[in-house]
């Protein structure tokens, strides 16, 4: 019995951070999205009202809130793609025997991870301006019409999408590369002596046992970029025509710009159960993989 009284005591430190700094605030946010909760709520308290769950049925019927979910699905759709191939491409270019100075690639790829987003989306405005964009200018050089990046609907949402890919397949790739690095060369030494290609041991080796690594990093990628917000907030701040507007950035919006902290917690919750969801299925995707 004491030991388990020990074992409770060293826990209990980390089990009251977490309850107050994350079980109590979610908590909170979930009884938001049950009420009213606005401006004049929060001017007046007497004004908070228990809605139960109308707050999600005006979601519902919302059509902006629609095309926010669209646009936060085609960016998850679309960029977890590309900057899983990206990363693990770049793994395995730095971990070919080819490869050299690889610790300063390395360091070069990784880089635009530690750097300020906004402080780079900032840059990535300029580099696709309509006008004087240098994106544009090697276009026209090459006797390509210059192309309205961030003001045509069509192209602003590809246009995050690449910077996306650009700012974040770095971290992934040295994840990458820390899997590439655990697969013992013994494997590739039969396989070749077998007479297999490269790519047969990379179908048959590489990839097999990158699997639990791909599934880490499947997960983070697909959490980190389901919160699209930074990027449509600096670059486009939600246009043209609100075609990068995402969940995050309508929470924002809502709790922030017009005060309806209930409407901005349910679209909180709703976030949350289509990550859910979407994660137990990857997993239970890569799990059928395996069976396979």
């Amino acid at each position: 019995m004491n030991k388990w009284y020990t074992a409770w005591l060293f826990l209990a430190p980390a089990l009251i951070v977490l309850c107050v700094f994350f079980l109590v605030p979610v908590l909170a946010a979930f009884g938001l999205s049950l009420t009213d909760f606005d401006l004049y709520a929060l001017a007046d308290f007497h004004n908070l009202r228990f809605i139960a769950l109308d707050n999600y049925l005006s979601l519902l019927r919302r059509p902006l809130f629609w095309s926010a979910l669209r646009h936060t699905l085609y960016f998850v759709v679309a960029g977890m793609p590309l900057t899983i191939f990206a990363s693990l491409g770049a793994a395995l270019l730095l971990n070919s025997k080819l490869a050299r100075c690889k610790s300063f690639f390395r360091t070069a790829l990784f880089a635009p991870v530690v750097t300020t987003l906004v402080a780079v989306a900032v840059i990535w405005r300029y580099l696709f301006n309509a006008r004087f964009g240098l994106v544009n200018y090697v276009l026209v050089s090459m006797g390509i019409h210059p192309v309205n990046w961030l003001g045509d609907p069509r192209w602003a949402m590809p246009t995050i999408i690449l910077f996306a890919v650009w700012k974040n397949f770095g971290y992934n790739m040295i994840i990458f590369f820390a899997g590439l690095q655990s697969i013992p060369e013994e494997l590739y030494e039969a396989a070749r002596i077998d007479g297999a290609s490269a790519l047969a041991q990379f179908r048959h080796i590489t990839l097999p046992m990158l699997r639990p690594t791909m599934l880490l990093v499947g997960i983070l990628t697909m959490a980190g970029y389901f919160q699209l917000f930074a990027e449509p907030y600096v670059i486009t701040e939600g246009g043209p025509l609100q075609s990068t507007v995402s969940v995050l950035y309508l929470m924002y919006s809502d709790a922030f710009k017009w005060w309806n902290l209930g409407v901005a917690s349910a679209e909180a919750f709703v976030l949350f159960l289509l990550m859910f969801a979407v994660t137990v299925g990857f997993l239970r995707l890569m799990r059928r993989g395996e069976r396979v």
